[in-house]
């Protein structure tokens, strides 16, 4: 008889873990449990013997600890050495109660022994910041025997936890066989600052075709990085063609690529003719922060002649371009996802407002990791956390080969608008040694968290355990869970109720709209910016794991996805289905008491019908006092029901994993099967949007944000009141008249109920 395996647990769980400590503990570190580490600075050595037949000395010092040892680089040839590094030591897996620390001879067979100095663990000092860090000392070095020999090392040992600054840069003693040490440490990055670059291009005069017997065919094309746009071909064939057409770009400070400029004649199908370049520094480009309009320029054209070989300008060219060109700082530049976006403030740091609170997020440690990699015939995992809010991004350390990693570290960030989304991805670290070097070895993904701000209680520590998921061609697969505790403090709730007021995104957005396509190819170069940048810090955090959190892909078209949003859109109407069964119920005389109460309050709602308005909104007050002792109590996590992953059928999953253009059929069924793909992509965003409005409607009333159903709540007792003691008339009269009132007197942006509306949650952050 077959034993079926247990079902896989993908539930949130809380939990309840000791944070901070007994003893002394800084505020902006509470999140976490508390580890003693033992820190050890070794600064410099001065007066060192020489020790080589040459009368030379190559130091370097081991700080040694049990059977943990920390060597620092070695100088050739020096004898007053500068080291300046830091080693830190768990203490929970210390083996030994002396620290020795060495100073060696760097030799081809054998390193030479010069002197070494001794700490008693139980004579060493505490710290704990804010304190002042422990000034080194100088410490005279001693043989073997304890004889005092030539050369004294700096040197600096106390007590501390993660906390401590030196914790980012320090060595590990569990890395100590990692050759990269840079690749495991923690760090903060930041995204570059991105502006949208708008290129009106206007006109151009006294153009110089090669052939001036046929009428030319001139368009502008534009070069920005690897961001290549075009305009269309001019209809006004002449040499003062006539365009008037806008080119958008993303652009990074700092500006390292100019925009460059080349007007071509299009003298075949597939051959196009220069007939003049300009190149713009965008440093010298005009900005701007609003909608005030930007004056237009004359820019001259450029145009370079083969003489006796060597490419020369032509000075009696005098072709121009008339443009309008400016940097745009008054629109958020949309690097990820919009339903999951962590940052909605325009780029211009003067437009900002004030922050609103502080999130921060301690990640504790995780445990049931899955395997990724095989190492010296075994398995292992070395796991990192990168966790994504605003333009911040942090990344822990590494945790050599272990399944129950323990990170204990803690992050904040400042909080501008809460209904913004943290995301965090756990990683397997494949570049732990020296060798490993390009895109040859990428970082595998172990599973993503994403938790919308809104749907916190303002100064609760949130413990919980998530499920870590990630889909494969063959299924879902639960790689682990992830230890997290959460805190989303709120400086003013006034000025965060009135968050819910405002326009979810800049003001350009609404007085300057983007275009569907627009918005996307922007997005889409924007996250290759953003990728490329970040792929050059050191360490690097890599193309994989910021197109990973960024969402990259996920407009793609999906069988799976496209049936979740239709679930999604089923289970909206299944509430006014539910209602239509419930009234028929009623005319059935199902329960007679239920319905005899129907009827009288049909009548009195008949007799008087000022009362309609008010009793619907002190019933919704009711309701809405009513579901409060069933509020949500947990954040949310990623739902394997909702997203359908967790009975996708492997034709589907084949699907979704497929590259794009596909390889599984020939050359015509390619190109219509992509094309389906890219007109269902479209229909499956649809779908999502429909769904996400009617689940915005369903929180109103569900407390999964509340501060916003609290605002609601409010507003419903409010009116209930206001509309008990008015007229019904004067109120149908104020309604219907401001429904219909003059376009003078309506404004572009929109209403403080809309924008209360596009800020309600839905569900699309519980989706994988």
């Amino acid at each position: 008889m077959m034993h079926r395996p247990p079902p896989v647990d993908y539930s949130l769980k809380e939990t309840k873990p000791h944070l901070g400590a007994s003893d002394k503990l800084t505020s902006t570190y509470d999140l976490v449990e508390q580890i003693q580490y033992l820190y050890v600075r070794v600064v410099k050595a001065r007066d060192l013997p020489a020790m080589d037949l040459t009368g030379s000395c190559d130091p370097y010092a081991e700080v040694r600890l049990g059977n943990y040892k920390g060597t620092t680089r070695h100088f050739e040839k020096k004898s007053n050495p500068e080291w300046n590094q830091v080693f830190a030591f768990s203490r929970d897996r210390m083996q030994a109660t002396m620290l020795e620390v060495t100073v060696k001879d760097k030799d081809v067979v054998k390193d030479d022994f010069i002197g070494w100095v001794l700490f008693d663990l139980n004579e060493v000092p505490k710290r704990v910041p804010p304190d002042s860090p422990l000034a080194p000392q100088w410490h005279r070095l001693e043989d073997r025997k304890g004889n005092k020999v030539k050369g004294e090392i700096m040197l600096a040992v106390w007590w501390g936890t993660q906390a401590d600054e030196a914790f980012p840069e320090a060595w590990h003693s569990d890395a100590a066989t990692v050759g990269a040490v840079s690749n495991i440490r923690s760090k903060v990055y930041l995204s570059p600052k991105l502006w949208y670059l708008r290129v009106n291009v206007i006109e151009a005069q006294h153009l110089v075709p090669g052939d001036r017997t046929r009428f030319p065919e001139v368009f502008v094309r534009a070069v920005l990085g690897n961001q290549v746009l075009r305009t269309r071909v001019s209809m006004s064939k002449s040499i003062n063609p006539l365009w008037n057409e806008d080119l958008m770009f993303v652009a990074a400070e700092p500006f390292e690529e100019p925009l460059v400029l080349t007007v071509e004649d299009r003298v075949a199908s597939n051959k196009e003719e220069v007939l003049g370049t300009c190149m713009i520094p965008l440093q010298y480009v005009e900005r701007r922060l609003d909608h005030i309009a930007i004056n237009t320029r004359w820019f001259n054209l450029e145009k370079y002649v083969m003489v006796d070989g060597e490419k020369k300008k032509d000075v009696r060219f005098a072709s121009k371009i008339h443009m309008r060109i400016c940097l745009e700082g008054g629109y958020h530049v949309l690097d990820e996802s919009t339903h999951y976006s962590s940052d909605l403030r325009p780029t211009a740091k003067q437009l900002w407002k004030n922050s609103i609170g502080v999130l921060e997020l301690g990640i504790l440690s995780a445990h049931a990791l899955t395997p990724m990699k095989a190492k010296d015939g075994r398995a292992t995992t070395d796991a990192y956390c990168v966790a994504k809010y605003g333009t911040k991004w942090v990344r822990t350390r590494t945790i050599i080969n272990s399944f129950t990693p323990k990170w204990n570290e803690q992050y904040s960030w400042e909080v501008f608008d809460p209904c913004t989304v943290v995301t965090l991805g756990v990683f397997d670290n494949c570049h732990l040694q020296t060798g490993d070097k390009g895109n040859a070895t990428k970082d595998s993904r172990i599973g993503k968290v994403r938790i919308r701000l809104s749907k916190l209680e303002t100064d609760r520590v949130y413990t919980h355990s998530y499920p870590l998921l990630v889909l494969h061609p063959s299924g879902l697969k639960k790689m682990g869970e992830i230890h997290l505790a959460v805190r989303f403090t709120c400086s003013s709730l006034l000025n965060m109720m009135h968050m819910y007021s405002r326009p979810l995104l800049p003001k350009m957005h609404y007085i300057h709209p983007l275009t569907i396509s627009q918005v996307e190819s922007l997005r889409h170069q924007a996250t290759q910016i953003v990728s490329a940048r970040l792929g050059r810090a050191e360490p690097p955090l890599r193309k994989e794991i910021v197109e990973y959190m960024l969402d990259v892909g996920s407009h793609m078209f999906s069988m799976r996805r496209s049936r979740a949003n239709l679930f999604r859109i089923m289970g909206v109407l299944g509430g006014f289905i539910a209602i239509g069964k419930w009234f028929h119920q009623i005319c059935l005389w199902k329960n007679p008491i239920t319905t005899v109460l129907i009827h009288i309050l049909f009548l009195i709602l008949v007799l008087y019908p000022e009362l309609i308005l008010p009793t619907i909104f002190l019933y919704l007050f009711l309701i809405g006092v009513w579901y409060y002792r069933w509020r949500p109590k947990h954040p949310p996590h990623m739902d394997t029901r909702l997203s359908c992953a967790d009975n996708a059928h492997p034709d589907e999953l084949d699907e979704e994993f497929d590259t794009f253009p596909t390889t599984r059929q020939p050359d015509i069924v390619r190109m219509r099967y992509d094309r389906l793909r890219s007109y269902s992509g479209r229909i499956q965003t649809v779908l999502g949007d429909l769904a996400t409005q009617g689940e915005r409607l369903q929180s109103l009333l569900s407390w999964r944000d509340p501060r916003a159903t609290a605002l609601f709540v409010i507003f419903c007792l409010i009116a209930a009141v206001v509309l008990y003691v008015t007229p019904f008339q004067i109120v149908a009269l104020i309604a219907g008249f401001y429904v219909l009132r003059h376009p003078r007197f309506r404004h572009k942006m929109p209403s403080v109920p809309l924008n209360y509306f596009r800020r309600l949650p839905a569900r699309t952050d519980c989706m994988l």
